[in-house]
């Protein structure tokens, strides 16, 4: 089967031929080059000064395999780019450049000469798009910081997957974000790293220049709008608020403040964020409800609202709240603690319906034994996976006590495998999945007493520890087993999590098995079709095609126990196909009507991971069929008359070798300021000597002849017509008109004249026999140049000339 990729413009629906040989034993031998078909669309023929130009560029790619290719396009004299218009379809990369050599990754605000896209797999099929399947994450000493907290996940734009993570309680200037790449295991590019966290948006930068510091317990919200923006608690000397981390662009996206600390100076006295109705909560250090809108980035009217829990992190000494924030119902759960002072552990509801706290919560519950204090707050399922109330770990000297509360306020029974951890334990909150079987599973990070760092995995479907799994589970694996375990983010693609903690180390978890590193990769592609068009016409989509796995041997992955979950725009499963044995999956019954956007995920179980060693990257690519896809840039054609038609040529490089595009030239018409000035003036020779009167002759010329020029009786009058274009545009299919002489138009013909330019023609009136005078009138009839076919003629004014006899002087 073979495609041909048509770039085209924003409103041009050009494309290349489609040929589709369904088993065809073989492609076609290939041409020796690529080739590119140049044409333009979006203007009239001809066009207007100042209209804007679509340009079009067929890219047909006569090569046996993947490879890069680039199409470059210089914007022809006479126009403009038009800023902001190159679009290119997923999987190509714009540039733009300011001299016609230097290519940027940014495009200017003016000045654009040249516009470029590039795609470094490109193949003869283009209606894809692919990732990188994510190989088994091995454990990384890499620095990641000892007080680095949870992971924070990250796909890039190929497929890779990052590990990002904000070190905990960590003062304003301390440097405290961190990137490792998890296919590698090394820090991300752009380092080095840790890098700074500030209020004012831009890059990260270096050093200890920061100026926002970090809570005890992190609690993250990920934009859905924006899914790269990770939203977090932050304090700066002056207040505590929002942060805002772009892990797409390694840059600070803004600071919100909220409350004033208290007057505790440095305090990172905050606890949350969590997410009810599109609003942010959490808890400043006196246990008022703090409140944002992530649709407006705005506080809401009315925060921070009344205390729910005691204050924690108020104390000069020990600015940082204990306590950490949960979602039930609807309704907001939130612990709060003093370490070291003796003081009971307390929850509190918050319901952001009414405001206040919660029916039956006026005050807060009780947690743990006296002078035990928390780090977390989390969910209580029900057996059928409703959400039912919190629950919260305490630690201290004494064993640790777990308590739960129901959204009323009763008591509910604690999870037992949260029961009776031995003193010196502290937990964090879990991380929550749905396992195979629809089991709702949450897995506590543990560590300290008599653990170096430890998952506990509760089933509260069947209401007891996970089956199949050791309670708790050790990493012995993972740096002799000391991890000092913070917390998981579970990666839905690969279907391992991600564990991070307070010794620093990076590591896999296989949340069925417990197993370190997780054995498994995968991957996720979102697709949208019409993204890969521009021009605004229908029908380009036929349908989706399949996923792939490129770069895998079938025999490694366990196809049986690997999934493969399509959803779609809304998020809802539309699909979960199987795999076929060669590692294909059709999704040719997914409609791409009902479903203009489907996200595939495949979670793969490998019987080994040799396909992901030397530096392999396999990948996850889906298709569809339809049209060759289209690269969109426009231009705008100047207003100087001057500028009489616009062209375009492109150029291409790609695995075939160099290879030039058609020229496509575009005339422009004239506009109400570039109307042509014709003049035409007709004369008459003056002199009595017929060889002064050629096209060569002296004359003189002019409007009325002298008595006894013509004779009395009979004589041959000369003219002369002169026709001259003024105006700043060419004019053609230009005629003279004269009703009293055709010998004088046939002479003329059809001609045609540049700005300036004047042609005279000479013809003549034999035998003159009259005694009148004889007043002779000519004009010109032109077309200004380029104008749309069916234009009517022009004219100039009359012009005339008289021969006069006897009676000239008679009268």
């Amino acid at each position: 089967m073979r495609r041909r990729v048509v770039i085209c413009s924003a409103t041009g629906a050009l494309v290349a031929a489609v040929l589709v040989v369904p088993g065809a034993a073989a492609d076609p031998v290939p041409a020796v080059t690529s080739t590119l078909a140049k044409s333009v669309v979006g203007v009239s023929a001809p066009a207007d000064h100042g209209a804007t130009a679509t340009w079009v560029v067929g890219y047909d790619n006569n090569g046996t395999g993947v490879g890069s290719a680039t199409i470059t396009d210089a914007v022809g004299a006479g126009q403009s780019y038009v800023t902001g218009s190159l679009d290119v379809p997923p999987g190509w990369t714009p540039s733009w450049s300011a001299d016609g050599s230097t290519f940027q990754g940014a495009e200017p605000p003016s000045g654009v000469v040249a516009v470029r896209a590039e795609n470094p797999v490109t193949a003869p099929d283009e209606t894809s798009l692919s990732g990188l399947l994510t190989p088994p994450v091995q454990a990384s000493t890499t620095a990641t910081g000892g007080d680095g907290f949870t992971p924070l996940l990250h796909r890039t734009p190929t497929g890779a997957l990052q590990s990002w993570n904000i070190y905990h309680h960590a003062a304003p200037t301390v440097p405290k974000v961190v990137c490792v790449d998890l296919a590698s295991g090394q820090p991300c590019a752009g380092g080095p790293w840790p890098q700074p966290l500030n209020t004012t948006s831009g890059p990260l930068g270096s050093g200890a220049t920061g100026d926002i510091s970090s809570p005890m317990a992190h609690q993250y919200f990920r934009d859905p709008a924006a899914p790269s923006q990770v939203l977090y608690t932050a304090a700066t000397t002056s207040s505590v608020g929002v942060g805002c981390l772009d892990l797409a662009t390694a840059a600070n996206c803004g600071y919100w403040p909220l409350s004033t600390p208290g007057g505790i100076s440095g305090a990172n006295n905050t606890a949350g964020f969590v997410e009810v109705g599109g609003n942010l909560y959490g808890l400043a250090g006196s246990g008022a409800v703090l409140c944002w809108t992530v649709a407006t980035r705005a506080a809401c009217p009315g925060q921070p609202y009344a205390p729910i829990v005691p204050p924690s992190g108020d104390q000069p000494g020990n600015p940082w709240f204990y306590g950490a924030m949960t979602v039930v119902a609807g309704k907001v759960f939130a612990s709060s603690s003093r370490p070291n002072t003796g003081s009971q552990a307390a929850m509190g509801c918050f319901d952001p319906a009414t405001e206040s706290a919660c029916a039956g919560w006026a005050s807060p519950r009780p947690v743990g034994a006296p002078g035990n204090y928390t780090y977390n707050a989390y969910t209580a399922y029900s057996t059928t996976g409703a959400q039912v109330g919190a629950c919260s770990t305490t630690t201290g000297s004494s064993p640790g006590v777990t308590t739960c509360y129901a959204l009323d306020g009763s008591a509910l029974p604690a999870p037992s495998s949260a029961v009776g951890l031995p003193g010196g334990v502290i937990a964090f909150n879990p991380e929550v999945i749905t396992d195979p079987d629809g089991h709702v599973r949450s897995y506590l990070a543990i560590w300290g007493g008599p653990y170096a760092g430890a998952a506990i995995c509760h089933d509260w479907t069947t209401a007891s520890a996970c089956a199949g799994l050791p309670d708790p589970i050790t990493h012995p694996t993972v740096n002799g087993g000391v991890t000092r375990d913070y917390g998981y983010t579970y990666d839905v693609p690969t279907g391992c999590m991600i564990g991070l903690g307070d010794a620093g180390v990076l590591f896999s978890m296989d949340p069925l098995t417990g197993a370190s590193p997780c054995v498994r990769s995968g991957g996720r592609v979102s697709l949208t079709p019409g993204d890969f068009y521009c021009d605004g016409a229908s029908g380009h989509v036929q349908g989706y095609g399949s996923a792939r796995l490129v770069g895998v041997t079938p025999g490694n992955v366990d196809f049986g126990a690997s999934r493969v979950t399509v959803v779609d725009q809304d998020g809802a499963t539309v699909a979960t196909p199987g795999f076929a044995p060669d590692g294909t999956v059709d999704l040719s019954g997914v409609s791409p009507i009902a479903h203009p956007t489907i996200s595939v995920t495949t979670t793969l179980v490998l019987n080994s991971g040799a396909d992901f060693g030397g530096g392999s990257r396999p990948r996850l690519a889906v298709d569809f069929t339809g049209d060759p896809p289209q690269v969109c840039f426009r231009t705008t054609i100047a207003t100087d008359c001057a500028v009489a038609d616009v062209s375009n040529t492109a150029t291409g490089t790609d695995t075939t070798g160099a290879f030039t595009s058609n020229t496509v030239t575009v005339p422009v018409a004239p506009g109400p300021a570039c109307r042509p000035v014709v003049t035409a003036d007709k004369e008459i020779c003056a002199s009595k000597t017929a060889s002064h009167c050629g096209p060569n002759g002296s004359g003189p010329w002019a409007e009325k002849a002298a008595v006894g020029t013509l004779g009395l009786l009979n004589a041959t009058a000369y003219w002369r017509i002169t026709v001259t274009n003024q105006g700043p545009v060419a004019i053609t299919d230009a005629r003279v008109v004269d009703y009293v002489e055709p010998s004088c138009e046939t002479a003329a013909g059809t001609f045609t004249l540049q700005p300036g330019e004047t042609k005279r023609f000479h013809c003549s009136t034999y035998a003159l026999l009259t005694l009148f005078p004889l007043t002779n009138e000519a004009k010109a009839s032109y077309t200004p140049r380029n104008s749309p076919a069916g234009t009517p003629p022009s004219y100039s004014a009359w012009s005339s000339a008289t021969a006069c006899s006897l009676l000239c002087l008679l009268g």
